[in-house]
């Protein structure tokens, strides 16, 4: 064996002490941040950006809540259909209570007063979820680009979510979220695109796309 294959041995006594070296750095680091972190209060979630996964990644909080046996709200702006994966799965949990209020995406609908007409709609269901104590998670899909069209008063909007039960979490997806929700966000991910199937001319399938 050289003398370089020994240098970089995954037993190498001298890479290992440097290695555990680092963890423990990385130990205390960490365990000091856990150990500021002594708030409890309810969460506001934004996931917004033009990559795939906004939807998707609120669905994984879902049932991570549900898990710990909340009871969870999803409101679904813009979006029309309901042959989705998501809600064919989670409408059969007792914990959840799923509404699907949009008729569809703008460039299908092409009516700006039916699309407000529905947004307004979604928005009396979602303020029943947020004044709601009970209800653990509220999730508002697409919410985003409802506030991004003007379907909806921005300042109101956030009102009603800083008027919500104390513990309660809210997670707010789509692409181009305003700025004054990411202010009022404690929690912002912006998914960027670095390829997409479709671009390649791969149609929407199910189970990957809905």
């Amino acid at each position: 064996m050289s003398d370089q294959n020994t240098a970089t041995s995954p037993t190498d006594p001298e890479r290992d002490a440097r290695h555990k070296n680092r963890m423990e750095r990385k130990k205390a680091v960490v365990d000091a941040a856990i150990a500021a972190a002594t708030d409890r209060r309810g969460v506001l979630l934004v996931n917004t950006g033009n990559g795939k996964g906004k939807s998707s990644a609120a669905f994984g909080v879902l049932a991570r809540a549900i898990g710990h046996g909340m009871k969870v709200g999803v409101v679904q702006f813009v979006k029309g259909r309901s042959d989705t994966g998501e809600e064919a799965f989670f409408r059969r949990q007792p914990e959840v209570s799923w509404h699907v209020m949009g008729d569809g995406f703008t460039w299908d609908t092409q009516d700006r007063s039916a699309d407000v007409a529905s947004a307004k709609a979604g928005w009396e269901q979602a303020r029943a979820f947020l004044q709601d104590p009970d209800i653990g998670l509220v999730v508002l899909d697409e919410l985003n680009i409802v506030l991004k069209y003007a379907y909806l008063d921005v300042q109101a909007v956030i009102a009603d979510l800083q008027a919500r039960p104390a513990m309660q979490h809210v997670i707010v997806t789509g692409r181009g979220a305003p700025d004054a929700l990411i202010e009022a966000a404690d929690t912002v991910t912006d998914m960027g695109v670095v390829k997409h199937a479709f671009k390649a001319g791969i149609a929407a399938q199910a189970g990957v796309e809905f």
